[in-house]
């Protein structure tokens, strides 16, 4: 089946690529095997704009016009599918080829495999990668493991406000939100949302794990303005806890938290299994800290306490 679907497309775009004028449907469908043995019209309808998005999202300009008939036709013009002269060094070759190994999540691996090898067709010089040979144990990898992260990065490409359910971290259920999303970044590991929040009328991260269901688009503009994006991830960073402004005393059982511990401005035994850590503190470490349970008890200040506290309670509640 796949290799009939291949050979299907690739018969599909010679078709367009090699007409001067446009091809209708009927056309096209008198001169491509697989499409005669189709059956019914509607058969063929649902199989040809299945072929044509797909190789749409190959990167190949299919252009809609009008033939002198009236009739729709179809046809990709060379000079619409042709890269103009690539003109990158070897290390920026490098570079390009590192960045297409980063990402983990399927569907962003096609698009950066499928976008080297247009750029490697187009002359982009075939350079020795001297990452592999000076790092060949360590793969840069960015993990994508939540379902919301796909239709959240095509919204901010496409600057489409969404609507998704949003579980925070002191609450035993989620709750409705409206956002207008700006970007998504990566802290520790955790993907991060940025936005403007409608209902709150003002900006908002939202960690993406905690979000449930589908993220379902919806029409209509911005009604904020979006900010630069050095800004936006500052925001991020302050919001994942990066920036601190305080200092944190926690307990922390031996052998475990390797994360804090590398945070930690002091560490030093406390006796019967544990450490004591002198952590910055900023907005978000009481989040960070409930995901360690048990190994992590916080001494001071009381207020970060009692945040862990509440938030140990919430997820107990369930």
């Amino acid at each position: 089946m796949a290799i009939a679907k291949a050979e299907r497309l690739m018969n599909l775009a010679l078709c367009l690529l090699g007409t001067r004028r446009p091809l209708s449907k009927r056309e096209l469908r008198g001169s491509i095997e697989a499409y005669m043995e189709a059956g019914s019209d509607d058969s063929f309808n649902r199989m040809f704009e299945r072929d044509k998005d797909d190789l749409r999202e190959l990167g190949l300009v299919i252009e809609t016009v009008e033939n002198l008939d009236g009739e729709t036709g179809y046809l990709a013009r060379r000079d619409s599918n042709r890269l103009p002269p690539i003109t990158l060094d070897a290390e920026e070759a490098a570079a390009l080829g590192l960045a297409a190994k980063v990402w983990q999540q399927a569907r962003l691996a096609g698009a950066a495999s499928g976008a080297l090898q247009k750029l490697r067709a187009a002359g982009m010089p075939e350079a020795e990668d001297a990452y592999d040979s000076q790092h060949s144990a360590l793969e840069p990898r960015i993990p994508v493991h939540e379902a919301a992260f796909e239709p959240l990065m095509l919204a901010c490409r496409d600057r489409r406000p969404v609507t998704f359910e949003y579980r925070k971290a002191t609450a035993a259920r989620p709750e409705p939100r409206q956002v207008e999303p700006w970007t998504l970044e990566c802290w520790r590991g955790h993907w991060y949302l940025a936005g403007w929040d409608r209902d709150r009328q003002a900006e908002r991260v939202f960690r993406l794990s905690r979000i449930t269901g589908k993220v379902r688009s919806r029409a209509g503009a911005f009604t904020a303005p979006v900010p630069d994006v050095v800004t936006v991830r500052e925001t991020v960073e302050s919001w994942a806890g990066e920036t601190a402004t305080r200092s944190a005393r926690i307990r922390l059982r031996s052998g475990s938290g390797y994360p804090l511990r590398a945070r930690a401005t002091e560490v030093r035994e406390a006796g019967e299994g544990w450490d004591e850590l002198e952590i910055p503190y900023g907005h978000g470490l009481d989040a960070w800290l409930v995901e360690f349970g048990p190994d992590v008890v916080v001494l001071e200040p009381e207020d970060l306490r009692a945040d862990v506290v509440d938030r140990l309670r919430a997820v107990a509640k369930g």
